[in-house]
């Protein structure tokens, strides 16, 4: 090109550049305000329009015929980017099972701890009428002996001579016609065939023959005892395991038809 056309194909550059935003304005005011019969032509002209307007900006520029149907004929030379595979959701892993532990069973109390509990329960659920009072409780585990001191005396419980089958409780009103008393809860337990369970004592440290040995009786406060949950379920289970571990006879099941 030479360089006097140099100003005058910047001109027609410039008037074609500020001429191209308006077309499509101008195209959008047509389909406004023509009828809907014309709608159609409009929708085939804009894109005539399009390519006219590319044309002319080629032809303005110094391009040749050979150049403008190259470019219109030939591909986009940019690559085509491969479509994006669909990301597929992450499924959560479930979370691993874990298997519940049953709680390990207690271990059973010892032979110590079974004395500490119900030497505990017979003095703070002692009754305290003056007469089956529980003083004192004491064990030798040499012999296996239970001695618990009350008003009149002491009796000495031989645990590995106790029959656990023969165990009752009963509530017992110790009253008599001059000394109304509180209503006790005894736990009688009888001694295997032929032995003695127990050698009662008075208070001058005799013998009494009067106490019959083939039996042994603990005694505690109705009213106490009523306030501790399963108590005489608990008392029962300790001295019969007390029982066992000094010696006794463990309880049987018995079924009679």
């Amino acid at each position: 090109m030479r360089s006097d056309q140099v100003p005058a194909f910047y001109r027609k550059t410039v008037q074609v550049a500020d001429s191209l935003p308006r077309i499509p304005l101008l195209l959008v005011q047509a389909e406004v305000t023509e009828r809907p019969a014309n709608a159609k032509t409009s929708r085939i002209i804009s894109p005539c329009v399009s390519v006219c307007a590319a044309v002319l900006m080629m032809a303005l520029t110094g391009c040749s015929a050979q150049a403008i149907v190259h470019f219109f004929t030939t591909p986009s030379s940019q690559p085509t980017q491969p479509a994006q595979p669909a990301q597929v959701a992450q499924t959560t892993k479930p979370a691993q099972y874990v298997a519940k532990h049953e709680p390990k069973p207690k271990p059973e109390p010892s032979r110590q701890e079974l004395v500490d509990y119900i030497r505990g329960r017979l003095l703070s659920l002692s009754p305290s009428d003056g007469v089956d009072d529980n003083l004192e409780v004491a064990f030798n585990p040499s012999f296996s002996i239970l001695s618990i001191t009350q008003p009149d005396g002491r009796c000495d419980i031989s645990l590995s001579e106790i029959d656990n089958n023969s165990a009752v409780w009963e509530i017992v009103d110790p009253s008599d016609t001059d000394h109304p008393r509180a209503e006790v809860l005894r736990l009688t337990m009888n001694s295997v065939t032929g032995r003695a369970a127990r050698t009662c004592y008075d208070s001058q440290n005799q013998v009494d023959t009067s106490v019959a040995p083939n039996r042994a009786r603990l005694f505690f406060s109705l009213a106490k005892a009523k306030a501790i949950p399963e108590f005489t379920y608990k008392m029962d289970k300790a001295i019969k395991e007390l029982v066992v571990e000094s010696g006794g006879s463990p309880e049987k099941e018995i079924k009679i038809n």
